[in-house]
C-alpha cells in the first residue's frame, strides 16, 4: 500500500486525516513539532491514538528543519504529501507576527523543496477561507480574486496558495490547494470560539460576543471535512504528473449566524451563558460561506452534519475528555 507524508499531523485536521487513511489501509508518516500554541496535552493525546495503528510513523520535528525532513523522505518512500501544518489563528498574528512568516511560508517552502528533491509529484496542502477577506460576494467561489486579505494569516495562507502554483509550474508538480471553513467537533482546539464558549459558560464566566453576534461562519463539522479531504485525495491520485494546479473550498455551504450558534451552545450544554457584547475584532470578517459546487463536481461531497448535531458530539466528548483530565 502507498505511503501518505502528513505535516501537522498531531494537530486537529491533521489528527483526523491521518486516522482515515490509516483505516484505508495506507501507511502513514506523521510529522508535527508538538508546540505549544495550545495545550500539548491534547496534541500527546491525538499522537498516540495514531500510534496504535501499525503502519503509523511519527517525527516530532519543526517544519523548517531540513534535516529532519530529509530523513523522514529518505527512510519513506512517499507518494503523496498532505501539508497541514501550520500556525493558526487570526489574533496570535497580530502579536507573533513572525511564527507565521516562519510557519505557514517558509515552512511550506521547505515542504515544497522536499517534494522537488525526491520526486514526489503529488501535493495536498491546506489553505483557508481567510484568503477572501471582506469579499463582495455573498457566497465565496474559488474563482473569485483573492488579493486584499484582512490579517497577517490571511496573507500567509495566500502566499502559500501563489507559492503552490508557481512550484507546479516550474517543476511539473501536481498541487491541490483546500481552504477549509471554520471546522469544529470532538478533539479541536481550545483557542477555538465553541471550545472557549463551553469553558465560560460552565464556569460562569462570561463570553464575549464580538461584532455585537452580527456575524456568519460556514461552520463544518469535522467528520464533513475529512470526507471533503478523502473525496478530493481520490481525485486527485488519478491525476498525471503534468504540474496540474487546483483549489477547492471545503465547508457545509451553510451559514449560521453567531448569535445562532451560541444560543445552540446554550442549548447543548443545558445553561445559559452571560454575555459581553463588543465591537468586531481587527482581522475578523463578516460573513464567510463556502460555495461547494467545485468539490461536488469532482467528488460526492454531501456534508451532512447540521450545527445542532455536531455540537452535541464536541460537548459529549468535552465533557468525558476533561473528566479524565480532572
Amino acid at each position: 500500500m502507498e505511503t501518505v507524508f502528513i505535516t501537522g499531523s498531531a494537530g486537529f485536521i491533521g489528527f483526523y486525516v491521518a486516522k482515515a487513511l490509516l483505516e484505508q489501509g495506507y501507511s502513514v508518516v506523521g510529522y508535527d513539532n508538538l508546540d505549544d500554541y495550545y495545550d500539548i496535552r491534547l496534541k500527546r493525546t491525538r499522537i498516540n491514538l495514531l500510534e496504535q495503528y501499525e503502519k503509523f510513523v511519527f517525527y516530532e520535528a519543526d517544519i523548517c528543519d531540513d534535516d529532519k525532513l530529509e530523513e523522514a523522505a529518505n527512510i519513506h518512500s512517499i507518494d503523496y504529501v498532505i501539508h497541514l501544518a501550520a500556525q493558526a489563528g487570526v489574533r496570535y498574528s497580530l502579536t507573533c507576527p513572525e511564527k507565521y512568516i516562519e510557519t505557514n511560508i517558509v515552512g511550506t517552502f521547505r515542504i515544497l523543496e522536499l517534494c522537488r528533491r525526491h520526486q514526489i509529484s503529488h501535493l495536498m496542502y491546506a489553505s483557508s477561507s481567510s484568503v477572501y477577506g471582506e469579499a463582495e460576494e455573498e457566497k465565496l467561489r474559488v474563482d473569485l480574486k483573492t488579493d486584499a486579505p484582512v490579517s497577517l494569516y490571511a496573507a500567509t495562507k495566500k502566499s502559500d496558495e501563489v507559492l503552490v502554483h508557481t512550484y507546479c509550474n516550474n517543476f511539473g508538480i501536481n498541487g491541490l490547494g483546500m481552504r477549509f471553513f471554520t471546522v469544529y467537533g470532538p478533539l479541536g482546539r481550545p483557542d477555538m470560539a465553541y471550545w472557549k464558549f463551553a469553558d465560560k459558560i460552565l464556569c460562569n464566566e462570561p463570553i464575549k460576543v464580538f461584532n455585537y453576534g452580527k456575524q456568519y461562519r460556514d461552520f463544518t463539522y469535522i467528520d464533513d471535512l475529512v470526507d471533503g479531504v478523502l473525496g478530493l485525495f481520490s481525485h486527485f491520485k488519478r491525476l498525471p504528473q503534468k504540474g496540474s494546479y487546483e483549489i477547492y473550498n471545503i465547508g457545509s455551504g451553510n451559514p449560521v449566524e453567531l448569535m445562532t450558534f451560541i444560543k445552540t451552545i446554550e442549548e447543548v450544554i443545558g445553561k445559559e451563558a452571560r454575555k459581553i457584547m463588543c465591537e468586531k475584532r481587527t482581522g475578523d470578517v463578516e460573513k464567510t460561506y463556502a460555495d461547494i459546487t467545485e468539490i461536488q463536481r469532482v467528488c460526492a461531497f454531501c456534508p451532512r452534519t447540521n450545527i445542532k448535531d455536531g455540537l452535541e458530539r464536541f460537548y459529549n466528548w468535552y465533557r468525558e475528555y476533561n473528566r479524565k483530565d480532572a
